[in-house]
């Protein structure tokens, strides 16, 4: 440790002393600072994948759903045959990149090959119309 009565005399002035201690304090959060977790895998807001599935995709009409509430054609829900009622999941047309997240509010579809039945404004929404009836996708369980 440095006493006063050899320090010289720019360095027993109170400025320097002040300036000695900022620089200590600025480097001590620097070295601090770099100790620090690291970033989560999943920002906050933004849903995790949870699972994912390929196929194709259909469009549904007007049913009962399994989950008790009203078929309404204007909603974002669709049908799966086995994630949980009330998950959400993002709907992706593989061939035109649209993309559109739904509810699953029902059971469904029950022919080989479709892993999703889309209610007619979820469908629209990623380019599938009614013409065309069926479209490849991905879909992704969120959470």
């Amino acid at each position: 440790m440095i006493t006063l009565s050899r320090m010289t005399p720019a360095a027993r002035h109170p400025v320097f002393r002040i300036r000695a201690s900022f620089l200590i304090l600025i480097s001590s959060f620097v070295i601090l600072s770099s100790c620090s977790s690291p970033a989560p895998t999943a920002l906050p807001g933004h849903p995790r994948v949870v699972a994912t599935q390929h196929g194709i995709a259909s469009i549904y009409t007007d049913r009962r759903t399994a989950s008790g509430e009203p078929y309404r054609a204007n909603a974002f829900a669709a049908a799966h045959k086995t994630w949980p009622l009330r998950c959400l999941v993002r709907c992706t047309n593989t061939h035109t990149g649209r993309w559109v997240i739904v509810r699953i509010n029902d059971r469904g579809p029950y022919i080989r090959g479709r892993v999703i039945d889309l209610t007619p404004a979820a469908a629209s929404a990623i380019g599938l119309h009614r013409g065309q009836g069926l479209c490849k996708v991905k879909i992704e369980r969120l959470q």
